[in-house]
C-alpha cells in the first residue's frame, strides 16, 4: 500500500551537498548531517529530473552491488527494472511534490533481487524535479513472521504427536497381541490375514515413534560448534552415499566465529538439507553450493530473558534442481507436507524444529534452476543487551 507523508519525513537536501565520491577526506568537511546519511545502513540515493543517480551513500553500494563510479550519472533503470513499480512512485512524488512511501515493493535488476523492501521517495528543494530515494530489504522482517508460523506448525505437530503416543499406541499394541493370538487357532489361508493385521499394526506404530521426537521439550544442550566441521563431515557423508554423483562447491569464509549449538542436531539439519539437495538435482550436471557468511545487525530476543540473541552467522545450501513448487512454499516447514512420492513430510518439520530450538531462524528461496535454504544461527558468547 502507498502511504503520503509530510515533506518533513526526508531531508530536504541539495544533491549537490550529498557525498558523490568515496574519498573520506572530503567526507571529514562535510555537516553532520550528511556525514549521518553516510555512515546510515539504510541505502539513500538523489536523483535528477532524468532519472539518472547524482548522488549515493555506502550503503546504496552494498545493497545494489555496485561502487559509487557505476552508479553515479547512470540511469536507474540499468539497476532496477524499467517496469518496477518504483518508477511510477517516483512519478507521483514528483507530482505532489511530496514524500511517498511503500511498505512492501518488490524490486529486481540485474545484480538485485528484493522481494519485500520499504521504499521512501521525497523530493528536493533544489534542483526542480530531483528527488531522494529511501530503500530498505524488508526481507528479514518477513522471514522473521514467517519462522513464527513454522513454530507454530511445529507446536501442533508436538500437540499431534503427544496425542498418538498416549491415545494410539497402546490400543495398538493390544490389537497386535490379539491378532498374534488369533494366528495359531485359524486356518492356513486366514493367517495371511492376521500377518496382515499385524504388519499394518506396526507400520502405524513406525508412524507413530517417528513423531515423537517432536514431543522432546528438554532443553537442547549446546555449546562452541565450528559450522565448517559440520559441513565438511555432512559433505564427506553425503559424497560416500546418496550424493556419490553430485558436485559439491563450498564457498566458506573461514574467519568466522563459532556457532551456539549441539553438534549432533545440527548434523542432521545439514544431513536432511543435503539429501534433499541431491534429490532435486537432475541426474547430470547436479550442483550444491555450500556457503557460510557473517550477517551483521541481527539479534532476537529471547522468552523470559532481558537480553538479546545475535544472529549473524549464516549457511546457505543451494541446488540447481527444479525448484519447490509454488503449490508448497507456503506450508514448506509445516509436518506432512512432501512434494516427494511416498514422503512423509517429517523431514523439514524436524529441520525447522532444531533450528527454532538453537534460538535461530530458516528460510527457503526457490525457482526453477536454483533453490537456497538459508539457516541462520547464534554466535557463541554473543549475548547482551544489544
Amino acid at each position: 500500500m502507498t502511504r503520503a507523508m509530510p515533506a518533513a519525513a526526508l531531508p530536504k537536501l541539495a544533491p549537490n551537498h550529498l557525498p558523490v565520491g568515496p574519498d573520506s577526506r572530503n567526507l571529514a568537511l562535510l555537516p553532520d548531517a550528511l556525514a549521518l546519511l553516510e555512515a546510515l545502513p539504510l541505502a539513500i540515493l538523489a536523483l535528477n529530473a532524468n532519472n539518472h543517480v547524482v548522488s549515493v551513500n555506502a550503503a546504496t553500494e552494498a545493497l545494489l552491488g555496485l561502487s559509487r563510479s557505476q552508479l553515479i550519472s547512470k540511469p536507474l533503470c540499468e539497476h532496477i527494472a524499467a517496469d518496477s513499480p518504483l518508477f511510477a512512485l517516483i512519478d507521483a512524488a514528483r507530482a505532489g511534490a511530496s514524500a511517498v512511501g511503500e511498505s512492501d515493493m518488490s524490486l529486481s535488476g540485474p545484480r538485485l533481487t528484493i522481494e519485500h523492501a520499504a521504499v521512501d521517495v521525497a523530493t528536493l528543494s533544489n534542483p526542480v524535479g530531483h528527488v531522494a530515494l529511501l530503500l530498505q530489504d524488508r526481507g528479514l522482517e518477513w522471514r522473521l513472521a514467517q519462522q513464527a508460523v513454522s513454530r507454530d506448525a511445529v507446536r501442533s505437530a508436538k500437540a499431534i504427536a503427544a496425542m498418538l503416543a498416549h491415545e494410539v499406541k497402546n490400543p495398538l499394541s493390544g490389537i497386535r497381541g490379539a491378532a498374534q493370538l488369533l494366528e495359531s487357532k485359524v486356518s492356513a489361508g486366514d493367517r495371511q490375514l492376521t500377518q496382515l493385521i499385524c504388519e499394518e499394526t506396526d507400520r502405524i506404530v513406525g508412524m507413530v515413534n517417528g513423531l515423537e521426537v517432536f514431543t522432546d521439550s528438554r532443553p537442547t544442550q549446546m555449546q562452541p560448534v565450528n559450522i565448517h566441521e559440520v559441513l565438511e563431515h555432512v559433505r564427506r557423508l553425503a559424497q560416500a552415499g546418496f550424493g556419490r554423483t553430485v558436485a559439491f562447491r563450498e564457498e566458506y569464509d573461514p574467519s568466522l566465529p563459532p556457532v551456539l549449538g549441539n553438534r549432533d542436531q545440527l548434523i542432521q539439519v545439514f544431513l536432511n538439507l543435503f539429501k534433499n539437495a541431491a534429490e532435486a538435482v537432475p541426474p547430470t550436471g547436479g550442483l550444491i553450493v555450500l556457503n557460510t557468511r557473517y550477517r551483521p545487525g541481527l539479534s532476537v530476543s529471547e522468552p523470559g530473558a532481558a537480553s538479546r540473541r545475535r544472529l549473524g552467522l549464516v549457511i546457505t545450501v543451494q541446488d540447481n534442481g527444479a525448484g519447490v513448487p509454488d503449490s508448497l512454499k507456503a506450508q514448506l516447514f509445516e509436518p506432512f507436507v512432501s512434494g516427494k512420492a511416498g514422503g512423509k513430510g517429517l523431514g523439514l518439520a524436524l529441520v525447522a524444529k532444531i533450528v527454532t530450538d538453537h534460538g535461530g531462524l530458516i528460510d527457503c528461496d526457490s525457482q526453477p534452476g536454483r533453490t537456497t535454504f538459508s539457516v541462520i544461527l547464534p554466535i557463541a558468547d554473543a549475548r547482551g543487551d544489544l
